[in-house]
């Protein structure tokens, strides 16, 4: 079986891709002239071993490169993704561990901050990911990320849900810069992108899941140093979070095309180039009139950004503890309440896990089939929990695995990715637009439906999961459809050229 493969001279040459990894023929050390061809072909040759572990069926050169790739920005994203869960959920731990009364919020404050949080996210969102496509996104992520740790700190000095409201905007606008961003940046093939999508997810679910863990340790500090144990919480939350955002300065790579990465080779960063260009994923360019008018009426944008409005809303109770509160109404203890909602955290982990590597393998690259799995079971939890007068056994089992929808977050980027990857800008602002439109929704949609002074039975929030549910399966094969549609024209117009 033959294969395209690109020399540094930038010539397509004819390969048998079984041979593909023997073509390594470098100069002396001491030439000045070398020829490098790089070892990675157009459609990987794969085999059972690739349903473990992608890199398996790939030549020794490609996986060299993407260990360190790997040890690097999958890393980096992760931790990155971590911290930014971390200081984003940790209101919510703070509130049911003694923040409500001591400052007092009985209202439904803590509607407020969650929204002041969305709002900052909201406007930072679009212009942070186009701006994205002009600067280093070695400099600007790693930037964003000190200012909304050095933020988080300040929270613990706050006496009234006033300068919390203010903390939580800014804190919002700093942290938009980087799911949306990562998911740009990520630099992957069709058949390694939602797994690393899906890890990379899945460290902001573990994030929330070490908040709960965390707030129950430091709750024992309350009185230290005149500090109550929530305002322990952000003090640490900090310590974690600002030598990772510092550290994104040394080690982020950037994109292929204008890295200067220390921990590349110029051989690598080549390879990186033109696995790129095998997936069609275009450079950066200018954006235009005609760019934007391409963009914006495509399909592309609103389906996909309806998909994720759909998702990010459908799941995690409006970003309300629901779980929590409704434990706290229940008489458990403070290590319970912030203890118990963390095994719903782990199974949604491990089902983000089950999910990539289904999509990757046994479904052959398709991102739909579990995104209907998603749907039917936000369904089936949040009908039962909409009737609530049900089975005590039963409700915690609908707590419990009620989360397991989130874990489709990596499948509809990667999804977004495949979709987009011939224009460079539509991808950045489709998949920006995609979370900023899910966020627009998650604004002002708990104000109406996950009313704090309703906790926990929160009757028309469960209803409204219910639809997005059902919205979810509906838009998924919408996609699917106008997708196989534009690949057949696309396949039709190459073989009449």
């Amino acid at each position: 079986m033959t294969s395209k493969e690109i020399t540094s001279t930038g010539e397509p040459v004819e390969i048998d891709s079984d041979l593909a990894a023997e073509e390594f023929d470098r100069s002396d050390a001491d030439s000045t002239h070398t020829r490098f061809t790089l070892p990675v072909v157009e459609k990987p040759k794969q085999t059972w071993r690739s349903y473990f572990w992608d890199t398996f069926d790939k030549s020794p050169e490609e996986r060299q490169f993407l260990f360190k790739l790997d040890a690097v920005i999958l890393t980096f994203a992760s931790l990155g993704y971590f911290i930014k869960n971390l200081d984003q959920i940790n209101i919510n731990n703070a509130f049911v561990s003694g923040m409500k009364e001591d400052l007092g919020l009985y209202g439904n404050q803590l509607n407020y901050m969650t929204t002041c949080w969305t709002v900052g996210y909201v406007i930072g969102e679009i212009p942070s990911n186009m701006l994205l496509t002009k600067v280093r996104p070695s400099i600007w992520i790693p930037a964003c990320e000190v200012v909304w740790s050095v933020l988080t700190i300040l929270l613990s000095k706050c006496q009234t849900a006033e300068q919390i409201y203010v903390l939580r905007f800014f804190i919002g606008l700093a942290e938009s810069a980087f799911y949306p961003g990562m998911q740009y940046v990520i630099g992957n093939r069709k058949d390694e992108l939602a797994k690393r999508s899906c890890i990379f997810h899945a460290s902001g679910t573990i994030g929330g899941m070490f908040s709960g863990y965390l707030m129950s340790a430091v709750y024992t500090l309350g009185g230290t140093n005149g500090f109550r144990g929530w305002q322990w919480l952000f003090i640490i939350n900090s310590s974690i979070s600002l030598p990772i955002a510092i550290a994104g300065f040394f080690f982020f790579p950037d994109v292929p095309e204008i890295t200067k990465a220390w921990w590349l080779t110029k051989d690598e960063i080549e390879l990186a180039k033109t696995r790129m260009n095998f997936e069609g994923r275009a450079n950066r360019g200018a954006y235009t009139k005609a760019k934007f008018r391409k963009i914006f009426t495509s399909w592309h944008i609103w389906t996909l950004t309806l998909l994720y409005i759909f998702f990010n809303n459908g799941v995690n109770y409006g970003s309300q503890p629901a779980f929590s509160l409704w434990l706290k109404q229940q008489g458990y203890s403070i290590t319970a309440i912030n203890s118990f909602p963390t095994i719903a955290s782990a199974i949604a982990v491990i089902f983000t896990y089950i999910y990539a590597w289904t999509s990757d393998s046994l479904f052959r690259g398709a991102r739909w089939p579990p995104m209907m799995f998603s749907g039917v079971v936000n369904i089936i939890t949040n009908t039962s929990l909409a009737v609530w007068d049900i089975p005590v056994g039963w409700k915690w089992a609908c707590y419990i695995v009620g989360l397991i929808g989130g874990g489709i977050s990596g499948l509809t980027f990667a999804w977004a990715h495949e979709i987009c990857s011939d224009d460079n800008e539509e991808r950045a602002l489709v998949v920006a637009t995609m979370n900023e439109m899910a966020y627009v929704v998650q604004a002002w949609l708990p104000l109406i439906v996950w009313q704090q002074v309703e906790a926990p039975q929160y009757h028309k929030g469960f209803i409204t999961m219910v639809f997005f549910g059902a919205g979810l399966i509906v838009t998924a094969l919408t996609i699917r459809f106008l997708h196989h549609r534009e690949l057949a024209k696309k396949a039709q117009s190459a073989s009449i050229e």
